[in-house]
């Protein structure tokens, strides 16, 4: 904790916080948050080790005590800090269940408890986010997945999430695209990705060592060159077709049904929920990443 010292000294402590700059208070330009997933959710893990924060509001029978017992020590931690905000992650705020109905279930207990905590408290949500990135049907994208059944079940989510905003007095949503993009352009369609997010949001410098003319000539007639090359096998993908009907069969879901809807741009959040709620999860499948990338390599 600070001493009574450091806190007259810091920047942003209550009075401070009141003073104006420019035309509107500090706490106006700077509205500052907690962001609960880092600092409530977090375990201290990464890719080259296990758990090293064992908080004690992790300790609990069941997932839902635990989310009860994180949020209050969270709203604990807001007064004592004094900042007005916080922000989450859907998931953050209550556990994943087994159906989207049993997530929203849960969200909806969460959100009532911190609804209570908030009138109480008087902190405030800034912003509120969907977790479309950590559940493995999220593997292939989010607003951008291949398959309409994954991008459906995001709507879903993104649906609940927003009335959840609503219900909290949410300053803000944020869409945040943590898996949205692609590891291979070889098994993508950017176009369509692109125009499925944005039907769904409605989202060198180089040194060189050269220094004889002659290097100048190279230079420009290599390059020239690998133009050339790769204009005629260009042609030859497109004439051969290979690589664009394995595409096809990895967007077909969006052919047809909802995923008709998705693609021309007139489905609801509400039919993308009503669908997931009749088909369940989403199979993951394979990108089959690999396969295109050596299909394209014969071509070189």
């Amino acid at each position: 904790m600070y001493s009574t010292l450091e806190l007259e000294k810091s920047c942003v402590s209550n009075t401070t916080m009141q003073n104006k700059c420019c035309w509107a208070d500090m706490e106006d330009w700077l509205r500052f948050s907690v962001c609960y997933w880092h600092a409530f959710c977090g375990t201290g893990a990464d890719p080259f080790g296990i758990q090293t924060l064992h908080r004690p509001w992790n300790e609990g029978a069941t997932p839902m005590e635990c989310a009860k017992k994180r949020l209050h020590a969270a709203f604990e931690f807001f007064t004592k800090l004094g900042v007005k905000y916080y922000t989450f992650h859907d998931r953050d705020m209550s556990p994943e269940g087994s159906t989207l109905e049993e997530s929203n279930s849960n969200l909806d207990e969460m959100t009532d408890l911190a609804l209570q905590l908030q009138n109480r408290t008087g902190v405030k949500v800034l912003w509120v986010t969907c977790n479309l990135f950590a559940h493995s049907r999220y593997m292939n994208g989010a607003a951008t997945n291949p398959d309409c059944h994954g991008l459906a079940y995001a709507g879903a989510q993104v649906k609940n999430g927003l009335d959840v905003a609503k219900k909290l007095g949410a300053e803000n949503f944020v869409f945040w695209g943590g898996r949205e993009g692609f590891h291979s352009i070889h098994n993508t369609d950017v176009g369509a990705e692109l125009k499925h997010m944005a039907n769904f949001f409605k989202m060198a410098v180089i040194r060189r060592e050269s220094t004889d003319l002659e290097d100048l000539f190279i230079a420009h007639i290599g390059a020239m060159d690998a133009f050339a090359r790769g204009l005629r096998n260009a042609v030859r993908i497109i004439e051969e077709g290979v690589i664009t009907s394995m595409g096809k069969r990895r967007y077909m879901s969006f052919s047809h049904g909802i995923g008709q809807k998705v693609e021309d741009g007139s489905a609801s959040l509400e039919e993308l929920e009503d669908f997931v709620k009749q088909n369940g999860e989403p199979k993951v499948t394979s990108g089959k990443q690999e396969k295109y990338e050596t299909v394209f390599n014969h071509y070189l």
